[in-house]
């Protein structure tokens, strides 16, 4: 029956988000409060349906690894691994036996825990929240088998190019500084991963001090603050607080080519590209619609030309990967072996449009209607909204960028956009990822760079 409830509620929330679609969107009000012991906490209220939403953001992911990449994702992953009061079994049968939902994980820069349950749950479900976030219990058993399947699925991710395909370029693109690890690891550095690696790794990083908890939900301010300072205002962080780092910027001093030998390959997948944008960059918005025109979705020029007019592959895009200090940007197909070369200099080719054509006002205007279109929809669920603050609070990420939206792509003319495509398309000494037989395409690489060579089959992605 609750999850009956809760798929009815939600499906209510999205009908009540898509009658506002055509109405400007602006980031609903939200209260934030520092505790005494650093937490920061986002609160904000929504009442249309009976859920809650709740998020824990630590500033810590694979930039954190050091010499064990996977570190991070496999500590978050392993918060879930039951606390010290409650085992795993005891914390999903709590959340399964009212239809809820709690999930975690880490990422390049930070590391999650949320959860999404009915308003009347909270009693019972957020002390087993802040549990799993403030006392995990990390257990030697369930950790064991949790790396096992993380290994094997990391022997099994190269069998298909595109699942990794980023994992290269980034390591490419950015070298011997931390942005270039791997948030998932490898099978060699997540095998050799012990239970202290985890521990040390929790007790450095999940503090306080270094974190955020965000409610987004049906429940009154004033009380879901105490509730929160019941529940968190006791941690404690111990030893000084983590130094702030920089964790690289890309390498594109010249055109280079990374070679990634599949011996049984009977296509190529690649990415090409180079530097890209950071997460709170005053260019964010506009930079959307730009790509939006080259390859950011199915009628772009990219996908015309690779996929519709020549059919050389089933799809091409493109996009900016945002990090908060950097970024980068890449356009990404794949295409049957023989087909390689035709395919890599089409792209070449439809890319070189922004600077040779430009985009005109109706191209432009047709853009930046699809851009706000798909703009609100992202953000109607308590959940969406909760997602939105963790990754403001993650990479410095100001409300006036959500509030701006609509303005900012309504303000988008052919002469800015010329101007941010000079400003922020790499356009010479591109870089590029090719996976595929190397006996094949080797000659064609030569074409685009300094190659270098890698098997797939070595552990790593560099």
């Amino acid at each position: 029956m609750k999850h009956t409830l809760i798929a009815a509620v939600l499906a209510a929330s999205a009908l009540h988000g898509a009658q506002l679609h055509a109405a400007e969107f602006r980031l609903p009000e939200f209260d934030t409060v520092t505790l005494q012991n650093g937490l920061k906490v986002y609160l904000m209220e929504r009442h249309d349906v009976p859920l809650v939403s709740v998020r824990a953001v630590v500033k810590a992911g694979a930039v954190n690894d050091g010499a064990q990449p996977g570190l991070s994702n496999l500590t978050g992953d392993a918060l879930l691994l039951g606390s010290k009061a409650h085992n795993k079994a005891a914390i999903d049968q709590a959340f399964d036996d009212r239809g809820a939902r709690i999930a975690g994980g880490a990422g390049a820069e930070s590391s999650t825990v949320q959860a999404n349950f009915a308003r009347d749950d909270t009693a019972a479900l957020l002390p087993l929240f802040a549990e799993i976030v403030q006392q995990p219990g990390f257990d030697e058993a369930e950790l064991g088998k949790l790396r096992e399947r993380k290994v094997n699925g990391l022997k099994q991710a190269k069998e298909a190019p595109r699942n990794v395909v980023q994992n290269y370029y980034r390591a490419m693109l950015f070298g011997d500084s931390p942005y270039a690890i791997p948030a998932s690891g490898t099978v060699g550095s997540v095998s050799a991963l012990k239970q202290a690696d985890v521990r040390r790794y929790y007790q450095t990083y999940y503090r306080p001090d270094n974190a955020a908890i965000i409610v987004v939900g049906d429940f009154q301010k004033s009380e879901m603050r105490k509730q929160i300072e019941s529940l968190f205002g006791a941690w404690q962080a111990s030893g000084p607080a983590p130094a702030a780092q920089q964790n690289g910027k890309v390498k594109a001093d010249k055109a280079r080519v990374l070679l990634v030998n599949k011996a049984d390959a009977i296509e190529t997948t690649f990415l090409v590209g180079g530097a890209g944008v950071a997460r709170n960059d005053p260019d964010y918005v506009p930079l959307q619609v730009i790509n939006t025109v080259l390859g950011g979705r199915f009628t772009s020029w990219l996908n015309d030309e690779l996929r519709v007019n020549s059919g050389l592959t089933y799809g091409a895009f493109s996009s900016f990967s945002t990090l908060s200090q950097t970024g980068t940007f890449a356009i990404s197909s794949f295409t049957a072996s023989p087909k390689t070369e035709a395919a890599l200099a089409l792209t070449h080719k439809t890319y070189q449009r922004l600077w040779d054509k430009g985009i005109d006002k109706a191209t432009l205007d047709s853009a930046k209607a699809y851009v706000k279109g798909q703009f609100p929809p992202r953000y109607e669920t308590g959940e969406q909204l909760a997602g939105l603050l963790g990754d403001m609070y993650a990479n410095q990420v100001g409300r006036e960028q959500i509030d701006n939206f609509t303005r900012d792509v309504d303000s988008l003319t052919p002469e800015r956009a010329k101007a941010l495509v000079n400003k922020h398309f790499p356009r010479d000494k591109l870089q590029t990822v090719l996976i595929g037989k190397a006996a094949d395409i080797r000659g064609i690489a030569k074409t685009y760079g300094e190659v270098t060579e890698l098997e797939i089959t070595a552990d790593g992605f560099r």
